[in-house]
């Protein structure tokens, strides 16, 4: 099952010293820990404040470094989307923005859904699948659990 979805979760996120090189650019491997930052907080907003666990792992990750973010940047937004749905997966596409509100890097990941009593993947439920494409729940007699 796939959906692309127009809907875009944006969060800032601080910068700290810590996050540059000598070069006056932020690290590789901080733009990962950016776009987790903000999915952390995508799950949080569209899952556990509705009261539903959602356990997931990375998967997959690949990054498009497209221009450095220099030192002199507070904060990057990150905007989210979730670009594929399919039956125990779910694929995000993050663009980390500067200042300026340039693309600096594109993050894809695909996250799978996991049993944590069992510690296995597991299909996604309606009711995830409707949060994950922004598509309106399913009536509460279809709800699956």
């Amino acid at each position: 099952m796939s959906d692309q979805t127009s809907h875009i979760h944006i969060h800032e996120v601080p910068l700290r010293w810590g996050d540059f090189d000598r070069y006056g650019h932020i690290m590789n491997a901080r733009y990962v820990e950016l776009a987790q930052e903000a999915r952390v907080e995508f799950a949080d907003e569209y899952f556990e404040k509705r009261g539903h666990e959602f356990a997931v792992f990375v998967r997959r990750i690949e990054c498009d470094y497209l221009r450095p973010v220099l030192p002199d940047t507070k904060s990057v937004t990150v905007e989210t989307m979730v670009v594929d749905v399919g039956n125990t997966s779910f694929t995000t596409r993050q663009e980390i923005k500067d200042r300026q509100g340039r693309t600096a890097c594109v993050v894809e990941c695909v996250q799978v859904a996991i049993d944590v009593d069992i510690e296995r993947p597991r299909s996604l439920t309606q009711k995830e699948v409707g949060i994950l494409t922004m598509k309106p729940e399913v009536p509460a007699d279809e709800e699956d659990e």
